[in-house]
């Protein structure tokens, strides 16, 4: 990939979300397989087993299953996969560059994609529990069907542990272009990001709530 110096920081933020694209659909993805999973039978199966923490709230809630961390990651890896079989491997620094760029791993290219895909996806989740765990120690309860709102703990803990693996997984990337402003920036949106993709989920009947 050629050298990136120069692009402007909206370009950079684009790059940035092509890129991490797996890790911010992925709570898309696991919704979907939570809710739909068990329609034929299977599941849902909580994280947490239904067990409470000390503080006698539940330690993530129903919201965070197994078939959704799973399914999700799964498919953010199936998601890498597509992304990077249609990108061009050539040396011209587009917003849509190939994000296999750096890896030598010795296997093929599409399971070098579906792995790292799964991996973002899986890190994303991760960090979405994260914030699903701290919103249970405050108090904020999910009731059925229906999440309690935190914006900054719904977006920014997944956001930040898909771009910490993110640094390591993609290092050719990260050491060709100076993508830093352009995740700043997409950091700085996201909780703007994950409110329109809920929106938009509630729209089409795959969420509850609008948030």
């Amino acid at each position: 990939m050629a050298t990136c110096e120069g692009m402007a920081l909206s370009a950079l933020a684009l790059m940035v979300l092509w890129l991490y694209l797996p890790g911010f659909l992925v709570n898309t993805f696991a919704m979907m397989w939570g809710k739909w999973l068990p329609k034929t039978g299977y599941g849902p199966w909580p994280i947490d087993g239904g067990r409470t923490a000390w503080d006698g709230h539940r330690i993530l809630g129903d919201g965070k299953t197994w078939n959704g961390l799973i399914g999700g990651s799964l498919t953010s890896g199936l998601l890498m996969m597509a992304m990077a079989s249609v990108v061009s491997t050539s040396e011209d620094c587009t917003v849509f560059v190939d994000p296999l760029t750096g890896h030598d791993w010795a296997t093929s290219r599409a399971r070098m994609a579906f792995a790292t895909g799964t991996a973002l996806g899986f890190f994303s989740l991760l960090g979405d529990m994260t914030g699903s765990f701290l919103k249970r120690r405050r108090g904020l309860k999910r009731e059925g069907d229906v999440s309690s709102k935190a914006p900054l703990l719904d977006t920014l803990p997944f956001a930040m542990a898909v771009f910490l693996l993110g640094w390591l997984l993609l290092p050719g990337i990260h050491g060709e272009a100076m993508l830093w402003p352009g995740m700043l920036l997409v950091l700085v949106a996201t909780p703007v990001l994950h409110r329109s993709f809920n929106l938009l989920g509630y729209a089409l009947g795959w969420k509850d709530v609008p948030y």
